[in-house]
């Protein structure tokens, strides 16, 4: 087949090694397609970090789903030592009774205690100092996350859907996309690697191969619109006169990696993402993502990163 057998770099393989894979090696979103086997189910070796990670949406269900659960839980406890005990709890009907000490758990859990309803007796008042307890702790805790994910610094790049096979210079062929900034802060000393790499049949088994693909600019000082990354298909490049169905039999994948430093946090940021064989336009070009406006100033409009127009490609 027309990919090139040589400048094969097993530094370059992402932790993967020399094993076949059938499916992306990293996913659109940057996350690694590695599913993780083994640990204790009740393992909190990750637990922060996914607290932190996950959406926003998700977030806010555990936060809820806690504070629910927890409330729920205080409340047959409460009626389990006897709903005589929370003075002021006039419900006639068991419904009542464990509304009455769910409200009253929740008050005494924010330590607000509107004073309505108020235990009695030992073991009832010893209930509410235990949930009062773990009322500031867990608020504690949420506190510590919503900081923990504010303040977590990463990188927002809008990235084209597609890889183009385009025009380059005046009779040659590149392979590029688009990439932009999705935040109005600075990155700057900006530096990316693509790496592609395909499935072989080598030596009677199936391995998996990688090629750091050289790129026209690898490194740019700021980011401040667009960046159209380009690898020339040029006699140098493992891609030479490849065909779309070569790089199809083969499972082919492009790994984009993305090392920027953040003016705003200080702090070096990544990105990841990928493209498989079947996000390839062959024949493509795009078209300009920033325009000049009536006042003079350029706009870039993040929701064309990815537009682009047909295009006859050089033989």
């Amino acid at each position: 087949m027309a990919i090139a057998k040589k400048h094969i770099n097993p530094e370059d393989d992402l932790g993967f090694g020399r094993q076949a894979v059938a499916q992306r090696v990293i996913n659109r979103d940057g996350s690694v397609n590695v599913n993780r086997k083994g640990l204790p189910l009740l393992s909190t070796t990750d637990t922060y970090n996914h607290l932190i990670s996950m959406s926003w949406t998700k977030f806010w269900l555990v936060v809820l789903s806690g504070y629910l659960v927890t409330n729920i839980v205080f409340a047959f406890i409460y009626n389990l030592a006897g709903i005589e005990n929370l003075h002021g709890a006039d419900g006639k009907t068991t419904i009542e009774h464990f509304f009455d000490a769910f409200f009253f758990s929740a008050q005494t859990m924010s330590t607000v205690g509107y004073g309505h309803i108020s235990p009695r007796g030992i073991l009832t008042n010893s209930i509410a100092a235990l949930e009062s307890m773990l009322g500031l702790l867990a608020f504690a805790l949420a506190t510590g996350l919503l900081y923990g994910r504010f303040s977590r610094p990463s990188a927002k790049i809008a990235y084209s859907n597609r890889m183009l096979v385009a025009p380059y210079l005046t009779d040659q062929k590149g392979l590029m996309f688009r990439l932009a900034n999705r935040r109005n802060n600075t990155l700057i000393d900006l530096s990316i690697d693509v790496i592609f790499s395909y499935n072989d049949y080598s030596d009677g088994k199936t391995v998996r191969k990688f090629f750091p693909l050289s790129l026209e600019r690898s490194k740019a000082s700021i980011l401040t619109l667009s960046w159209t990354v380009v690898h020339p298909l040029d006699e140098d490049s493992p891609l030479y006169q490849v065909t779309p169905e070569e790089l199809k039999a083969t499972n082919a994948n492009f790994a984009i990696l993305l090392k920027a430093y953040d003016d705003t946090f200080s702090q070096t940021v990544h990105s990841r993402t990928s493209y498989q064989y079947d996000e390839l336009i062959w024949g493509g070009k795009f078209t300009p993502a920033f325009y000049t406006d009536e006042s003079g100033k350029v706009s870039l409009d993040l929701s064309q990163i990815g537009s682009y127009t047909d295009a006859k490609l050089p033989k």
